[in-house]
């Protein structure tokens, strides 16, 4: 059944068409992408479908009662209240609720009157049953998971709104949104502020969320994860494809290939037609070619005519004069990476050799300093310990994700012509291939667009003749099909990668090793990124068992004195004991906590208000106390 239909949707600016005859339907539970190259109208379109935007013509019809949550690419957020406070917001209505049982649990204590009594017992059984089956008893654990989910510490818990980034504030009012769960959740961009960990975390969460989905997105790997149907819009118009992101570029692919064909056989079927009209229209079979003239105007007049596939345009990447390097490009020696003025390193690499032909991808959460490692081995920042060094014969060309070395003032012709010895002529040819043409040539480098930097950047790259590519986040505010021809042409380069990327998707199509930043250390895994997702996934199931026998590794060690060392104030022994006791402790507490739910929900039916109190009073103590008990045990345990 559907809850969203919109009908011959269009919209004007002015004399200029965005998009025109939209018809969409968005079924409860639907999973559904909205792809479309940049400045085709997505986020219009997105707008229009949850009401905040006005279509041109058409309609949009929303079933009664609907919740949206919708998240923008920049949320506006503002006032004095916390992190915590803004994603709490979104558990309104459950506060609300919790706020009504109590009210509902005083009366039918005072009640006397066995009918009110009875309305009364009934009104309170069917709202709790919805405040559990939205999960009120636990919304405290909820908010926790969702903040630390989306890559949140408990020291940002407090920090007021006005305190935080662009991206935090995006991550804070999704995190609301996620904790409201609406009946239709619309995602513009969600993962651009997210390091790989906190999409994953978003993709196991929306994949166990009961509404429907309409995200708008350049992630693939995401697309892959979480859509169920695509829709893309181009020159206007919407097409709908099954399945996720791969299964929409394999479809796309087969469509754009039967359309030409029939576009193709159709003209030659016109020109057959048109050339025998000719000779025939004044000779012996001047019925024949009139009837055929006929049928031809009726095709063309009657919408019969097939439309030529369109080929968008598209950026020309190519990576020329690339020429051999030794076999050794980047080789690292007890190299600490971090800024002088510092109180301690950002990480410590292992000694490394990336050889020849190898791709590296250097994953890590925000802020970990995958950005200050590459630029540790261009030489911009220097090393705290240790040395780089770059191999013979080793020609560097750097991607910064920040654009940072493009200089604001010049003009696309004046940045791309800067150092090179290029004619107006070839540096006009060659932004043209990255669809920078005419007087686009003129503008400034600051009036650009993320995406348009991105792909200035990716033109001088291309003049740099370099056989080891440093791109930091090249995939940045590029539109779909710009990724899929940087990918392709990346996977052809002859020459060594080190790749910053969150881009699973090209991370599993060009990485041969994977190195994996966290706090303290860097890890290199040889291998793929599907090899390396499934080592990791394996070591984090296990990762409970390793933690208790490493506590009992740590308390068998020896204080150099023929004393057994303490840890967390207990002897290995005591430690050990411990353990045990706050283990065993778990699982009875889990088991009353059951036992109380069963117990509130037979209460509420037979409207026993004051047995009800009693119970919730037991199930949030209890739940309190597993709490405390869970944090115990993985402290004693690590």
């Amino acid at each position: 059944m559907s809850i969203l239909t919109a009908s011959q949707l269009a919209k004007f600016y002015g004399a200029d068409e965005v998009f025109s005859e939209i018809n969409l339907e968005v079924a409860h539970g639907a999973r559904i992408a909205l792809v479309g190259a940049n400045g085709a109208g997505k986020t219009t379109l997105l707008n229009i479908l949850i009401g905040k935007d006005l279509p041109s013509e058409g309609s949009v019809f929303r079933a009664k009662g609907i919740r949206i949550g919708f998240l923008p690419q920049r949320p506006e957020l503002s006032g004095d209240h916390s992190l915590w406070d803004e994603v709490n917001a979104g558990a309104e209505t459950i506060r609300a609720m919790e706020t009504q049982l109590t009210i509902l649990e005083h009366r039918l204590a005072d009640e006397t009157d066995e009918a009110l009594h009875l309305q009364l017992m009934n009104e309170y059984g069917d709202l709790q049953e919805q405040f559990i089956n939205m999960g009120g008893y636990t919304i405290e654990s909820r908010i926790k998971s969702i903040v630390q989910g989306l890559g949140f510490k408990p020291d940002d818990y407090a920090r007021p709104i006005t305190q935080l980034s662009g991206g935090q504030k995006t991550r804070a009012l999704l995190g609301r949104l996620l904790l409201e769960q609406p009946d239709v959740l619309a995602l513009d961009e969600p993962t651009n502020h997210l390091d790989i960990e906190a999409v994953e975390w978003l993709e196991g969460f929306l994949k166990e969320f009961p509404g429907a989905i309409i995200v708008v997105s350049h992630d693939r790997y995401f697309m892959d994860a979480v859509a169920t149907t695509v829709w893309e819009l181009n020159y206007g118009t919407i097409e709908t494809y099954r399945g996720n992101y791969s299964h929409y570029v394999e479809q796309r692919g087969e469509r754009h290939e039967r359309l030409i064909k029939e576009y193709e056989a159709q003209q030659a079927f016109i020109a057959k037609e048109t050339e025998y009209i000719r000779r025939n229209l004044a000779g012996q079979n001047t019925k024949q070619a009139q009837g055929r003239r006929t049928r031809l105007d009726r095709l063309k007049k009657e919408g019969g005519l097939i439309q030529k596939p369109h080929n968008r345009d598209q950026m020309h990447l190519r990576m020329s004069g690339v020429t051999r390097s030794g076999d050794q490009v980047v080789i690292t020696r007890g190299v600490k990476v971090g800024y002088q003025d510092a109180p301690a390193p950002l990480f410590s690499a292992p000694d490394i050799i990336l050889t020849r032909g190898e791709v590296a991808a250097l994953i890590g959460p925000n802020g970990a300093g995958k950005s200050t490692f590459v630029k540790t081995i261009i030489g911009e920042i220097p090393a705290l310990s240790g040395e780089v060094r770059i191999g013979a014969a080793v020609k560097v060309g750097y991607f910064a994700q920040a654009h940072e070395l493009l200089t604001p003032t010049n003009t696309l012709l004046e940045e791309i012509m800067a150092g090179q010895k290029l004619a107006i002529n070839a540096a006009r040819d060659l932004l043209a291939r990255f669809l920078f043409t005419g007087d686009d040539v003129f503008r400034p480098i600051s009036s650009l667009s993320g995406g348009e930097r991105g792909r200035v950047a990716l033109a001088k790259l291309t003049l740099a003749g370099a056989n080891l590519l440093l791109l930091d986040e090249p995939t940045n505010h590029l539109d779909i099909a710009s990724q899929e021809i940087l990918q392709s042409v990346l996977a052809d380069f002859a020459g060594t990668i080190l790749l910053v990327s969150h881009d699973r998707y090209l991370i599993e199509a060009l990485a041969t090793q994977i190195w994996s930043v966290s706090p303290g250390k860097l890890d290199v895994f040889k291998g793929t990124y599907h090899e390396y997702v499934g080592v990791r996934d394996s070591q984090r199931a296990l990762a409970a068992r390793q933690a208790e026998k490493k506590a009992k590794a740590n308390g068998n060690g020896s204080n150099g004195s023929g004393k057994s060392a303490k840890k967390h104030g207990l002897n290995p022994h005591d430690l050990e004991k411990r353990i045990a006791e706050v283990e065993a402790s778990i699982l009875p507490l889990e088991a009353r906590l059951v036992e109380v739910t069963n117990a509130l929900a037979v209460a509420s039916i037979k409207g026993d208000g004051g047995n009800v109190r009693a119970l919730k009073d037991e199930y949030q103590a209890v739940e309190s106390q597993l709490a405390a008990t869970m944090s115990e045990w993985e402290k004693l345990s690590s």
